[in-house]
C-alpha cells in the first residue's frame, strides 16, 4: 500500500509571539511495518534534528524574532506492509521493556480500568487483544470534543466518550494494569470512508517476544492503511507538535490532514 499524506498545520496569534520553541515528531522512520519513499517538512525557520529517549525523530524549531504566525507544511510517501496477526517484525528497541509496563498520569489505573482489564481472560494472543479493544470500544464511544490532550484513561472511560488517543491510553492502561507491556503509537491513517481523522494513535503491545499493533478505536490490528510517526509510554512523550512561547496572547490554530492510500501494482 502506497500512502500519500500531507498535513497543514497552522498557527496565528492575536499580538506579536517573541519567543517561539516547537517540537515535532511529524517524520516517520523505516521499518518492517513500512519503508518511508520521500519525506519533507516546510515551516518558517530553520529545523535542527535529533533523536528523543525512543528513537524518534525529533525536529526542533526555535523563533527568536517576533512573529505572528507559523506554519508547518508535511508532505511525502510511505509505502505500507500488511502485517500478519498485527505483528511486527522489529525488535524491542532501545528502552527496557519495563518501561512499558509502568504507568503514567494519563494512563493510571482505577478500579473501572482494572475491571476493563480482566474483562478477557489474558492478554497473551493477538485475538485477546482484539477482544480487549473491542470491550473498550463498547465502554468509549468515539465522540471528539468531549476530551482533551491532558484527559486520562480514567476519565474518558468514566465520561464514555472519547477519540483515538483516550481508547489507546485506555489500552495503554489495561495492558499496565495486568503487567503487560505496551506503547502508544502516533501517526497516520487512510480513513476510507469512515468519519474518523486520518491523524491517528493506536498501540504496541509487547506478546511472545514482539510488538503486536492493535488500532483500538477501530478494534483491528494496525496494518497496511497506517503510517507511524512515533512510539512513547503516552501521547505526553509522542504528540506530533509540542512548543510554548511568550507573548501572542491568543492562539487560532488550523490543522488539514489528508491520507490517500493507492494498492501497490
Amino acid at each position: 500500500m502506497l500512502l500519500t499524506i500531507r498535513h497543514h498545520t497552522s498557527y496565528r496569534y492575536a499580538a506579536p509571539v517573541q519567543y517561539s520553541i516547537q517540537q515535532l515528531r511529524m517524520t516517520p522512520a523505516n521499518g518492517s511495518a513500512q519503508m518511508v519513499r520521500r519525506w519533507h517538512i516546510d515551516t518558517t525557520g530553520k529545523l535542527d534534528v535529533a533523536r528523543d529517549a525512543y528513537g524518534n525523530t525529533l525536529h526542533t524549531l526555535v523563533l527568536t524574532k517576533p512573529h505572528t504566525e507559523i506554519r508547518l507544511i508535511v508532505t511525502g510517501q510511505v509505502e505500507t506492509t500488511l502485517l500478519s496477526g498485527g505483528r511486527l517484525n522489529d525488535g524491542p528497541g532501545g528502552i527496557p521493556l519495563e518501561h512499558y509496563t509502568c504507568p503514567t498520569a494519563l494512563t493510571e489505573s482505577d478500579p473501572g480500568i482494572v475491571e476493563l482489564a480482566h474483562s478477557v481472560p489474558a492478554l497473551d494472543t493477538p485475538s485477546a487483544l482484539i477482544a480487549l479493544a473491542e470491550n473498550i470500544e463498547a465502554k468509549v464511544n468515539y465522540l471528539s470534543g468531549v476530551t482533551a490532550v491532558t484527559s486520562t484513561a480514567s476519565q474518558a472511560l468514566a465520561l464514555g466518550n472519547g477519540v483515538c488517543q483516550d481508547h489507546a491510553h485506555l489500552m495503554l492502561a489495561c495492558c499496565r494494569a495486568r503487567g503487560v507491556p505496551a506503547r502508544y503509537v502516533s501517526g497516520y491513517i487512510d480513513p476510507g470512508d469512515a468519519e474518523h481523522t486520518a491523524s491517528h494513535a493506536w498501540v504496541d503491545v509487547w506478546l511472545d517476544n514482539g510488538w503486536v499493533s492493535v488500532d483500538v478505536t477501530h478494534a483491528a490490528f494496525a496494518s497496511g492503511h497506517y503510517c507511524r510517526l512515533a512510539v512513547a509510554r503516552d501521547y505526553e512523550a509522542a504528540a506530533p507538535v509540542r512548543g510554548s512561547r511568550v507573548g501572542g496572547k491568543e492562539e487560532k490554530m488550523s490543522v488539514d490532514v489528508s491520507v490517500q492510500a493507492l494498492a501497490e501494482q
